[in-house]
């Protein structure tokens, strides 16, 4: 019996390994990768457009959603907007097929992380981008065909939904917590210049400002959702929770607000163009 459970474990692994395999070798395929990194690319456009909307809300100009809903929206109504939004649809998804490889099968240009608890961390944060990725070609996909949605409006009808029960409000406050936290994460990665190791070859002095830049301004933006979701919460106000565009709206509401908003546009477009940088210069 034991031969038999253990000739069943012998097939099973040489599958899931020959799986491994396959999936390994697509990832690595140099016209895949070409299409996954053409996501770093599509990011960076989305960021330039949201820190452009916040800069122009700050200054007075037309209005508009201050996140990547609205970056979309922008998009869609230029010439060639159309054809540029499909182009996002394939490239984001590429890379958010390439996260998931990675949080499936461990990176590829890290293979030797430094402990256990540091491959489990890799290959969270892979699925952590895969999940936003797939979701802004989800959003591009629907921007294209022209039915797209405000993600600030979907947040708040979720949040307004959670919040007619106890355990969805502590499940606000703990995911807030969790956007908290990543947005510490990302302010930590830019001040301490670890992002310069998910680069390849030397770096210059521009990229290093970039993505110290934009890193910071893009952590502290993120941790702002956070806590907008934990007034939404305290206060019972859902529609407190509008995510980045009501987070930066709520930073321009400020004393100094303008200069503030017009701060963190800057921040937000610094990080677009750290994102062309990675689209060069990634490990991947």
């Amino acid at each position: 019996m034991s031969d038999t459970n253990s000739g069943d474990s012998h097939t099973a692994s040489t599958e899931y390994n020959n799986s491994s395999s396959t999936i390994g070798r697509v990832a690595q395929n140099s016209i895949f990768e070409r299409f996954a990194r053409a996501g770093f690319i599509g990011s960076g456009i989305v960021h330039l457009i949201i820190g452009y909307i916040a800069i122009r809300l700050a200054l007075g100009g037309a209005g508009g959603t201050a996140d990547q809903s609205g970056a979309m929206a922008e998009l869609a109504n230029k010439p060639g907007g159309g054809v540029a939004l499909w182009i996002g649809v394939i490239a984001f998804a590429a890379m958010g097929l390439w996260r998931l490889v990675e949080a499936v099968l461990g990176s590829s240009s890290r293979p030797d992380s430094d402990s256990k608890l540091s491959r489990v961390f890799d290959r969270i944060k892979a699925f952590s981008l895969a999940v936003v990725y797939l979701a802004f070609a989800f959003s591009a996909w629907g921007f294209a065909r022209g039915i797209g949605k405000s993600s600030s409006s979907q947040s708040t009808g979720f949040t307004a939904r959670l919040m007619q029960s106890g355990a969805g409000s502590v499940a606000l406050v703990v995911g807030a917590l969790v956007i908290i936290a990543v947005g510490g994460y990302h302010v930590y990665k830019g001040a301490s210049q670890n992002f310069l190791e998910d680069l390849e070859g030397s770096t210059s002095d521009l990229v290093r400002r970039l993505g110290t830049i934009g890193y910071i301004a893009k952590g502290l933006a993120i941790a702002a959702i956070g806590v907008l979701v934990i007034l939404a919460v305290s206060q019972s106000a859902p529609d407190k929770s509008s995510g980045l565009d009501g987070a930066l709206k709520t930073l321009g509401a400020q004393p100094y607000g303008v200069a503030l908003l017009v701060i963190a546009g800057i921040g937000i477009i610094t990080y677009g163009f750290y994102s062309f940088a990675m689209a060069r210069s990634a490990k991947m």
